[in-house]
């Protein structure tokens, strides 16, 4: 796979940072990644940012179907020709944080699974974009950075604790596969990545009833970690009830304590005690 970087002189490509394209180089990785998303014959897989379509001609030869999602028009033509003679690959040019997946799978009557090499710079926002369409998807296998990575599974108390950890743990399991060196892509990022691993929870920790007073409480909060909680409630944009220390001491949670040390479950409960 050294071979990409002649591969991209002789197009007359190069990296665009605005798309935060790094190319996977290194074979072994991608065979690691492709066992990790523990794939069957039968699945249909999406594919994030295929670049020169190394893992999609990987994944086509294990799978059903590979629907390959790249903004990069020149890219799309590349894979086009790539994948002419294989009838279950379809390339599609977009942006997938304004895809709407429901239309683009909604042909294929079962959930995708998704492996994807995620650009730096959208992969948060398009992890919560994965949450919120969670019905559509089976389970998620990407490749992001380790700091993302470690903050989707860190636990209360920690630095790395956050509105990710909370809402990402709510509905998943989450499990790191393994971390990769820059050295593993071209031009090698200025940090490690990591793989994970995303499947969903039979049953979320809050209901769909209640989710978006939950966010908005969890983000409130969160946005002034370092104060008290009562404090941090107080600063918050959040329509709080007139007795709501009384509330949260009603429930056990003590309104001294700092936000971040607070459970998932704290936290639905904290949201339930809130509700006006």
């Amino acid at each position: 796979m050294a071979s990409i970087k002649r591969e991209l002189a002789e197009l007359g490509l190069a990296p665009r940072k605005k798309w935060g394209q790094h190319f996977l180089v290194d074979r072994n990785i991608l065979n690691r990644v492709i066992q990790a998303a523990e794939l069957e014959k039968e699945d249909v897989v999406l594919e994030v940012g295929p670049g020169l379509g190394e893992m999609t001609l990987a994944l086509a030869s294990r799978v059903k179907k590979v629907i390959a999602v790249e903004i990069d028009s020149k890219l799309v033509e590349i894979l086009k020709k790539k994948t002419t003679n294989l009838p279950n690959v379809e390339v599609i040019k977009g942006d997938i944080l304004k895809i709407n997946f429901n239309e683009l799978l909604d042909q294929e009557g079962q959930q995708p699974k998704v492996v994807a090499n995620l650009p730096y710079q959208i992969s948060t926002p398009l992890l919560f974009r994965f949450i919120e369409s969670r019905d559509v998807f089976s389970a998620l296998t990407l490749m992001l950075q380790k700091e993302v990575a470690e903050r989707m599974i860190a636990s209360p108390g920690g630095k790395d604790y956050g509105p990710l950890s909370v809402f990402t743990q709510t509905v998943s399991n989450l499990s790191i596969c393994f971390f990769i060196k820059p050295s593993a892509f071209f031009p090698p990022p200025k940090v490690e990545s990591a793989v994970i691993r995303v499947v969903w929870k039979e049953k979320p920790v809050v209901g769909l009833e209640g989710k978006e007073w939950f966010r908005s409480v969890v983000r409130g909060c969160m946005s002034y970690r370092r104060k008290r909680l009562m404090n941090a409630l107080k600063h918050s944009d959040l329509p709080l009830p007139p007795d709501f220390e009384q509330r949260m001491e009603k429930i056990g949670i003590d309104p001294q304590r700092r936000p971040g040390t607070l459970t998932i479950k704290e936290f639905a409960r904290l949201a339930e005690a809130l509700m006006s």
